[in-house]
């Protein structure tokens, strides 16, 4: 499992205690130190099913400071987010082909025990 973390956030740091407590392989992508490349973010869109508008965290400053009540391209908000990825949504846990915005953190414990599930069959 992967988790995009950002240690100052609480429920970021909720998620990755609810993982460690449940003894996941799990590798720490502090996105915000090591922005996602366009690519990386347009796959990671794909495991969650979602827009990267989607992703934006819409009470963040910045946001309301430069991006509120615009439009953009879906590609556009791919470069805006590789970018400002402080904008990006987090936490975000990637199991393989599926991926979770962790919020509430305890959305993580729906998408370890799917991948429970999943092994034993």
């Amino acid at each position: 499992m992967i988790i995009y973390h950002n240690p100052r956030c609480s429920k970021s740091r909720e998620a990755l205690n609810i993982l460690n407590k449940k003894k996941c392989e799990i590798e720490i992508r502090e996105y915000i130190k090591k922005p996602p490349t366009k690519k990386e973010l347009k796959e990671l869109l794909a495991k969650l099913g979602c827009t990267a508008f989607d992703l934006v965290r819409k009470k963040e400053e910045l946001f309301l400071r430069k991006f509120k009540n615009k439009k953009f391209s879906e590609l556009e908000w791919i470069q805006i987010l590789t970018e400002h990825p402080e904008l990006i949504e987090r936490p975000i846990i990637i199991d393989g082909y599926k991926a979770i915005i962790g919020r509430p953190p305890e959305l993580v414990l729906e998408l370890i025990s799917r991948k429970s599930k999943i092994k034993l069959k």
